[in-house]
């Protein structure tokens, strides 16, 4: 199946509620590659990779499991890197 990336920043209160590791999980049970980072301002920033139908599963999933605390979610689509094969919490 055909790679693609997706670079989504997502803002509210995502900071400090587990949304790295869980979007590690996630993307985990999709066989995405990528990674996932705080930003300095409290949003979160990730970069995930894989076929479309598991990028879209995975945002889906974790929009539902943080609704109360995700405010915005902006996706860009990204040509995939070849560099990344897990996914990965950065700092």
């Amino acid at each position: 199946m055909e790679q693609t990336a997706r670079h989504v920043v997502f803002s509210g209160r995502v900071q400090g509620v587990g949304f790295r590791y869980t979007a590690r999980q996630v993307a985990d049970r999709y066989d995405l590659t990528g990674w996932v980072k705080n930003l300095p301002n409290g949003n979160v920033e990730a970069l995930f990779q894989g076929p479309e139908p598991g990028i879209q599963a995975a945002l889906d999933e974790l929009n539902d499991r943080f609704s109360g605390c995700i405010r915005n979610t902006k996706v860009t689509p990204q040509p995939p890197n070849p560099q990344f094969t897990a996914f990965q919490i950065t700092f």
